[in-house]
């Protein structure tokens, strides 16, 4: 198809109707979504008339007391918010470039891989380019996903899961994570020979939250093992608060084994001589493949690819 013969173009399709899309989608109202642009109700219902008549689909339920997307209504709002987004970064680009800095990059990662990987890419990056700006999100992979999908990220270091829709992703496969249990140095645990799983079942552990896929495999470890799970345990994701809940307390807490080790190097915890067998499945690179990385992205990727043979001595397709 010619560049010049894109459907939303025969369409003249405008930015504030993308815009008024997005306004209609979060105030529900199209009166307020009118106030949130700064126009008036009738020149917002005439916008999204137009913008129905050329798609031949009804986007928006009008309700009684406002209204709501259709099936149509919610794809586009979802690919108007994409656009936006993009949009939006190209802004920020020309600004960086206009000031003499090289652009910006959004990196999001789950934390094994943000422990090891991510902190000798982004000094790999900041070497050969200081001003490029690097924002970066720790997050469990489902978080992470949404603002991928949203345009809030550029790369990131997840894992997919059923659930996600792959049609425009490219994943590569970096390593699996290990799981270990960590408990404070001098632990009465620590030194024991033979450690089993029957000996900590009457501890108390620090582990992830309910319904998370580490936890699942926690207690099914347990039952595997024909035992039930620990019932004396405090749920949380949050690390600060496990090292210094083991700092002070007997507790055990079951973390993968980047970070495990991380925190053991610094003496904060002790690694016990417990098989795990609850590892992770198999995390890596996402970018979406319906968009493309910019500049500072393609560097922050040769980064990333360059570091993942160090870690974890897999070499990764070059790539732009």
């Amino acid at each position: 198809m010619s560049t010049y013969n894109h459907w939303f173009i025969r369409a003249r399709l405008k930015t504030r109707q993308l815009l008024l899309l997005v306004a209609l989608a979060e105030e529900g109202n199209i009166h307020r979504a009118a106030q949130v642009l700064s126009m008036t109700q009738p020149a917002a219902s005439k916008l999204l008339k137009d913008l129905e008549d050329v798609l031949e689909v009804s986007l928006f339920e009008r309700l009684p007391r406002g209204m709501r997307p259709t099936w149509y209504g919610e794809t586009m709002i979802r690919h108007a918010r994409m656009a936006l987004a993009s949009l939006n970064q190209a802004h920020v680009e020309l600004a960086a470039l206009k000031t003499g800095h090289f652009g910006q990059v959004g990196i999001g990662a789950i934390t094994s891989p943000g422990l090891s990987l991510l902190p000798a890419a982004v000094a790999l990056v900041k070497q050969e380019h200081p001003s490029l700006r690097i924002s970066l999100d720790i997050e469990t992979s489902p978080v992470l996903m949404d603002r991928l999908e949203q345009g809030k990220l550029d790369i990131l270091v997840g894992r997919l899961f059923a659930e996600h829709d792959k049609t425009n992703l490219r994943y590569e496969p970096l390593s699996e994570e290990l799981v270990c249990a960590v408990t404070r140095p001098g632990h009465p645990l620590s030194g024991m020979a033979g450690l089993t799983l029957r000996d900590v079942l009457a501890a108390g552990w620090i582990v992830p939250p309910a319904g998370s896929v580490l936890r699942h495999r926690f207690d099914l470890m347990f039952q595997q093992d024909g035992l039930a799970p620990p019932v004396n345990v405090v749920e949380t994701a949050a690390l600060l608060f496990m090292t210094r809940m083991l700092q002070q307390s007997d507790m055990i807490a079951v973390v993968g084994a980047d970070v495990a080790h991380y925190y053991a190097s610094h003496g904060m915890v002790t690694v016990l001589p417990l098989a795990m067998p609850c590892h992770m499945d198999a995390f890596g690179i996402i970018t979406r493949t319906d968009r493309l990385l910019s500049p500072a992205a393609k560097v922050m990727m040769k980064a990333l690819k360059q570091t993942s043979l160090s870690q974890y001595g897999r070499r990764l397709e070059a790539g732009d």
